[in-house]
């Protein structure tokens, strides 16, 4: 099993290939890392040189294939989840703090800025590569983007063996190991769950991690859309099973919105298998998993 570590995209990146140690199977695990290494640059919100950035300065330009197609995607995936999930949000997450790649933000006791809620209005024209946003409207697509980047790394590897990306605990694989399905662990407070998953991937998002202090009080990235703000909810942790790891990045963070009840009967209404952890460290099974 060949392996690669390094780190992008805010996170800890891993790839596992298993393919005899050649030439070809290196020259995949460097081209799957720089694939992943030039989606950052075109997708983060904080690379002021990014294309996403660009975009949300010039409020309207033609964007590349990439930008164009995530950004798609984002917006299916919030008519999907009821708005739950929104890539309309990048102002709102400014103005609570979230300023700063995660390892640079301080306590601030400044007070939050002016805050909008999502579900605001995003043109892209698909054929052209034309892109206009509505009034109001800063994209963040922190929330799709590193699963988008796994997806397409785990493309890139599958062609020299079945394949492992794990994007910072979200995991995308292109089919079973030769000894069978890939055992991945998620976290609970009951202990170490092993789901093991033969294709697709699993996503993980939650209040419990990437938190912290404005103007007195604790906020969480997961807000909100309605108001902008970080969700009061008793989900802390959702984990989400898809075909792929944009649409489960997505559908993990609208769970953690959705709360307890409401993210169990959504599971169950989207046929999304989930492990859901609440407040009290109860561990929940929806969408078909038990």
């Amino acid at each position: 099993m060949l392996r690669e570590r390094f780190h992008a995209m805010g996170t800890s990146m891993e790839l596992l290939l298993e393919a005899p140690d050649a030439p070809d199977a290196r020259a995949s695990l460097a081209a799957a890392r720089a694939e992943i290494e030039r989606l950052e640059a075109l997708l983060s919100r904080f690379r002021p040189d990014s294309e996403l950035s660009r975009l949300n300065h010039a409020r309207r330009m033609r964007v590349g294939p990439d930008l164009a197609r995530v950004l798609s995607a984002a917006l299916r995936l919030r008519q999907r989840t009821g708005g739950r999930f929104d890539p309309t949000l990048g102002r709102a997450i400014v103005a609570c703090g979230y300023d700063r790649s995660f390892e640079r933000i301080a306590d601030d006791e400044r007070p939050l800025g002016a805050s909008a809620g999502g579900g605001r209005a995003v043109f892209v024209d698909t054929a052209s590569g034309w892109v206009e946003l509505g009034a109001g409207v800063d994209v963040d697509l922190g929330a799709i983007a590193k699963g988008d980047a796994a997806d397409r790394a785990c493309a890139i590897l599958a062609w020299t063996g079945p394949c492992l990306v794990n994007a910072g605990g979200d995991i995308v694989v292109s089919g079973p190991r030769h000894e069978g399905p890939w055992p991945v662990a998620v976290a609970t407070p009951r202990g170490r769950l092993v789901l093991n998953l033969e294709t697709g991937a699993l996503a993980t998002s939650g209040t419990d991690r990437r938190r912290w202090w404005r103007a007195g009080q604790e906020h969480h990235h997961a807000l909100e859309p309605s108001c902008g703000l970080s969700a009061a909810t008793d989900v802390t942790r959702a984990t989400a099973a898809a075909c792929t790891g944009a649409e489960a990045d997505a559908l993990a963070t609208a769970l953690v919105i959705a709360g307890a009840s409401g993210a169990c009967s959504l599971a169950d209404q989207w046929g999304v298998p989930a492990v859901l952890v609440d407040g009290e460290g109860g561990v929940r099974f929806a969408g078909g998993l038990r």
